[in-house]
């Protein structure tokens, strides 16, 4: 093709028309128009790696992305069904180096197509066609050219009259509004439509036939989508939104807290403190650590550290009258699970009831206030096929939130719940979860988060380890690495505004509750790889608290209610002279 000649024809041709203002539509008959369903109505060739992505977008969240190969133009179409001797007008917003829209099928004495070549920014390209006097149904595709690199589409519009058979177009302008424990949901009819479905988390609850609905979901934070459907079909999802439900964290805890791992069983070179003498301002004293008996028992002991390793070492009695005072001043002390050496692996149903005996007796032993979940290397995975957030099927990913679930209603509301996974567990989600499709991928990548999602409405901290990582993608897609500023607020940023599980709008991590949230990180440069100056880490609570002293990243919002910071660990701050307790105590004091 020669494609200077095609533009030359092309100018002279469309004229101005494409610096004209966009029509109004009458009724965008194209299905899943904007990609906020993945690819869902649209059939794409078989190597052009196509994808929906969050960015760049044109509109919405997000875009069609696909990549020509060979002599494969990388064509994504869909069939409309189409009314006959009807005018259409068929346009699209377009990013690449040749970009082409079309129609064929069309019953005109030419099918129509138009392209565009930008490179660096969307721009709009239309065209139009009437339908012969038999015809039913054309095909729309947009697609690439030889030689080009990837191209990405959005906001495709097909406007006319549909045809018989035809779903109707997803439902637009969805808005929720919180009042008390209800969620209000509106949304812009669909044309065609004869009733609605409403997805909470991904599941369908509720099926009403105008276009509002009043949900009840529970304390948290809950993402919704609707469809429109009639005899014929369903629509693709609309774009997403999130509603925040009121519920105080359980634990009774202060607004800005402190999280201390505590070398209970071991020394680890820091030197062994006793309980009484842990300083006063961490709000959160975790023990370190409780481990299984096997890597698939279910049975977890905890021992506190031999006197052959930690000398000063206190009584068994000692050490449980300490932990009473330390509530007694309103500090909650709780039993870890897991740390780098305690695999635990809930693999049977077995194994899930004698983790909550064995962690029950632990809790009940000492008195304690409840958990923290610190499982890391091999202990959680996604099996394939295991894809849905919500509905997880792995039995290790099971058996924990049943077990965790077991725990929070035994001992009641409050009942302390926390986790420390590594980014690996859950910000490299927004990329690779479990194997992937094709078996590739590590299948512990991302594997916290249907356990996180499961428990969020009984989560009292999730204190990511910001730390001992390698570069994880933030959703500015860019590569973000430990010790920066920068680090601290991509990754914090990805729970508190959600994102989409390897890019899919369909499967989407809901943002967690501010007071949920903290940031983990190491006391010192022996604790862990990653350690961060205490300025720098004030800077990043500053641009996610205030939404002041950012650096090139910038979050989704501004988070006053962060929760605070947590430390690997109580014992390595002692070992550096306390600074990061006094110095984080005070800064966090300082925030109100």
């Amino acid at each position: 093709m020669n494609l200077r000649k095609l533009a030359a024809a092309t100018v002279l041709a469309l004229g101005g028309t494409m610096l004209a203002a966009a029509p109004a539509y009458a009724a965008n008959i194209a299905v899943n128009p904007g990609f906020e369903s993945g690819l869902s109505g649209w059939t794409c060739s078989a190597a052009s790696g196509a994808t929906a992505v969050s960015s760049p977008v044109h509109g919405g969240t997000g875009a069609l992305q696909a990549t020509p190969a060979g002599t494969d133009t990388a064509r994504c179409q869909q069939t409309v069904s189409v009314k006959p001797s009807s005018s259409y007008t068929l346009s699209a917003w377009v990013r690449g180096g040749y970009v082409f829209l079309g129609a064929t099928g069309t019953g005109g004495s030419a099918d129509p197509s138009t392209w565009a070549s930008s490179p660096s920014a969307y721009t709009q390209v239309s065209t139009s066609f009437t339908t012969g006097a038999s015809t039913t149904s054309v095909t729309i595709y947009v697609n690439g050219w030889y030689g080009q690199g990837a191209y990405q589409a959005d906001d495709i519009v097909l406007d006319g009259p549909a045809g018989q058979g035809q779903p109707p177009a997803a439902p637009t302008g969805l808005t929720a509004t919180v009042s008390g424990t209800s969620v209000a949901l509106k949304w812009t009819a669909s044309s065609g439509a004869t009733g609605y479905h409403v997805y909470r988390n991904g599941t369908k609850v509720a099926g009403p036939t105008g276009t509002a609905y009043t949900d009840s979901p529970g304390a948290g934070t809950h993402a919704y989508q609707v469809t429109a459907h009639n005899s014929t079909g369903e629509s693709a999802r609309s774009g997403q939104v999130s509603a925040t439900v009121g519920g105080q964290p359980s634990g009774d805890l202060p607004k800005r807290v402190l999280v201390g791992y505590l070398h209970a069983s071991f020394a680890n070179g820091s030197g062994y403190i006793r309980m009484a003498d842990v300083p006063n301002e961490w709000n959160v004293i975790n023990l370190a650590f409780g481990e299984p008996t096997s890597v698939t028992s279910g049975d977890i002991r905890f021992r506190q550290c031999p006197v052959a390793e930690c000398p000063d070492v206190e009584s068994e009695a000692d050490f449980i009258a300490a932990i009473r005072a330390k509530q007694a001043a309103g500090k909650k002390v709780l039993i870890s699970i897991g740390g780098q050496n305690g695999q635990v692996q809930l693999t049977t149903t077995a194994a899930r009831d004698k983790f909550v005996q064995s962690v029950s007796a632990i809790i009940d032993k000492y008195g304690l206030d409840g958990l923290d979940i610190d499982f890391e290397g091999h202990s959680l995975y996604l099996n394939p096929g295991d894809t849905d957030l919500a509905d997880p099927t792995t039995p290790v990913i099971v058996n924990l939130i049943s077990a965790l679930k077991s725990l929070k209603a035994k001992y009641g509301a409050k009942f302390v719940l926390t986790m420390a996974p590594e980014t690996f567990f859950v910000q490299l989600g927004y990329q690779f979860y479990g194997p992937g499709p094709n078996g590739a991928a590590d299948q512990r990548s991302a594997s916290y988060l249907p356990v996180i999602h499961a428990m969020r409405d009984d989560l009292t901290l999730l204190h990511v380890q910001d730390y001992n990582s390698g570069p994880i993608m933030g959703l500015d897609d860019q590569y973000h690495y430990i010790s920066t500023h920068d680090f601290h607020v991509a990754m914090t940023d990805m729970l508190l505004a959600g994102f989409p599980i390897m890019g899919n709008v369909n499967n989407v991590f809901p943002a967690l509750r501010q007071d949920q949230v903290a940031i983990g990180l190491p006391a010192s440069n022996n604790a862990g790889n990653g350690h961060t100056p205490v300025s720098e880490v004030h800077k990043a609570f500053d641009c996610l608290a205030k939404g002041a002293n950012c650096g090139p990243y910038k979050p989704r919002g501004v988070y006053p209610n962060l929760r605070g910071l947590m430390a690997w660990s109580v014992n390595w701050d002692k070992h550096n002279s306390f600074e990061f307790s006094r110095s984080h105590r005070a800064y966090l004091d300082g925030l109100g």
